[in-house]
């Protein structure tokens, strides 16, 4: 849970206060919010959170709940009950049939005498909860809060039904520029689930350095794994500490994305072994931020025997179904030698029963139908890989990109694409980005942050909040119920949630912040 700031209870009492009803505040907006009036649900002493039996995946649920609200209600344990039927009184999470199809609709009842959260499939109702939660007062998320029964939990009544409008609703943290440690990419997928995104990219090798261990290439980790950006110490994930990532993000319904970027962006892996060099000789590892000087030698056999294992090994510890491979910003290969070598890394990739995924330079190579383009270049033609059946994921750079700067005067980031405010980053829609690509062939949304000049948890969530919900309502929201005058009112709302959860956010001059 999140559980980071230390504030005084007096200061979160004094920033629960919002300027609209709660239920006029949330992000994403969903698809149908009915108010009830001044009604409202009042947790008790005799409140529990009631879970259906059998299912591991809602129990989890339900326990996550308890330690969301428990210490906040004033009881240190809220009870958790297993059990059917609703119960006056009770949080009931029930799985059923709803009239929403798909596995993560849901559908939130707030009334007097007790809360249901129904939906098709567990997924739903772990979105259903941080509706619920955006419902609650803000001191829910102070990790300084103590048990104080004097203090009232309460819910506006209220009825939802929502649904996302695209399945893949992801955002992309770069670790090999800057290394982030364990408990900092946690930090990062909290931060996600919150808003209900389902992909989360992690971008594991770059020219600065190598992030996961290999076990039959070991010095990929221990060697091209010990700098970063800057001349600093670097680092690399086990696997077991990648096994314990993919858990924490998948019971937060979070599918990790691993990426191995190739045939370029590729000096760490170089430097750590020189048969994958063409002249056999191990360049000096790399800690600058210059693009597309390195490459794997795409005509030795020993390459796809390295990638082949590269695949497997991070498929034992990897169950999503994606793997990306990069294919971007290659320049020193023949164009003949680019498609080739993509082509065969498909080949390798869907061997080891995964789905390739790519930047958008792989669109014109002949790629399989279950293959995934990453669109990212503004200018980028993506007609090829639309005319082949292929989905595509929306990550325009001068809209998604998170690592812009917001204005020229913001300390970090760059701004090679753009600068990117808040309302730049709001107000687009992915099915009117490319006239290539029908609203049928888009897949979905995801946020990239590249990490040249981010050095920890806190420059990420800078750069990320404010603009992170933003590509999350885009992803979940119905295209005609966004409005930028609307969003930046629920935006504002969100500031003392930030501030109870010690967010390090961007407080832009467009936004009235509560």
């Amino acid at each position: 849970m999140l559980r980071h700031a230390v504030v005084i209870l007096a200061v979160a009492v004094s920033l629960t206060a919002c300027a609209a009803p709660p239920t006029r505040t949330l992000i994403p907006v969903p698809t149908s919010v009915e108010g009830r009036g001044r009604a409202e649900f009042i947790v008790t002493a005799n409140t529990k959170i009631v879970v259906p039996p059998g299912d591991e995946r809602v129990a989890w649920i339900g326990r996550y709940l308890v330690d969301l609200i428990g210490v906040a209600a004033g009881q240190d344990p809220l009870r958790m009950e297993v059990g059917e039927g609703p119960g006056p009184g009770n949080i009931n999470l029930r799985l059923a049939k709803l009239s929403q199809a798909g596995e993560e609709a849901y559908e939130l009842t707030v009334a007097p005498e007790g809360v249901t959260i129904a939906a098709n499939q567990p997924a739903g109702l772990f979105y259903g909860v941080q509706t619920f939660r955006q419902l609650l007062p803000t001191f829910v998320d102070y990790g300084a809060v103590r048990p104080d029964s004097a203090r009232v939990l309460r819910a506006p009544a209220a009825h939802i039904t929502d649904q996302p409008r695209f399945p893949w609703r992801g955002a992309m943290l770069d670790v090999s520029r800057h290394f982030f440690s364990v408990d900092e990419v946690k930090r990062y997928i909290d931060l996600m689930s919150l808003y209900k995104l389902n992909r989360f990219h992690l971008h594991l090798a770059d020219d600065q350095g190598w992030r996961i261990e290999i076990p039959s290439w070991p010095n990929l980790a221990t060697y091209g794994g010990s700098t970063e950006v800057g001349g600093g110490p670097g680092g690399y994930y086990t696997q077991q500490q990648l096994t314990d990532l993919v858990t924490y993000a998948q019971q937060r319904f979070i599918v990790i994305v691993p990426e191995i970027d190739m045939p370029s962006h590729t000096n760490a892996a170089l430097a750590s072994y020189a048969q994958l060099n063409c002249n056999n000789v191990a360049p000096a590892l790399y800690t600058g931020i210059e693009v597309g000087f390195s490459s794997l030698c795409v005509d030795k056999e020993i390459t796809y025997q390295f990638i082949d294992d590269v695949v497997r090994d991070i498929a034992t510890v990897s169950p999503s179904p994606y793997f990306h491979i990069g294919g971007d910003e290659v320049k020193t290969l023949a164009p003949a030698q680019y498609t080739k070598f993509i082509e065969r890394v498909q080949t390798i990739v869907r061997a080891r029963g995964k789905q390739m995924v790519g930047w958008d330079e792989v669109a014109p190579v002949r790629l399989a139908p279950d293959s995934i383009v990453q669109h990212w270049r503004p200018d980028g033609s993506l007609a090829p890989a639309v005319k082949q059946g292929v989905k595509i994921i929306m990550s325009p750079a001068n809209k998604a990109y998170l690592d812009m700067k917001y204005h020229p005067d913001t300390v970090l980031g760059l701004s090679w694409a753009a600068y990117i405010d808040v309302d730049d980053a709001y107000t687009w829609d992915p099915a009117q980005i490319s006239s290539d690509v029908p609203e049928s062939a888009i897949l979905g949304v995801e946020a990239p942050l590249w990490s040249e000049t981010l050095a920890d948890i806190r420059d990420v969530e800078f750069m990320a909040f404010p603009r992170l919900p933003m590509i999350a309502e885009i992803g979940w929201s119905r295209a005609d119920s966004r409005a930028w005058g609307d969003f930046k009112r629920r935006l504002g709302a969100q500031g003392p949630r930030w501030t109870a959860l010690g967010i390090n956010f961007y407080r832009s001059p467009l936004v009235r912040w509560q």
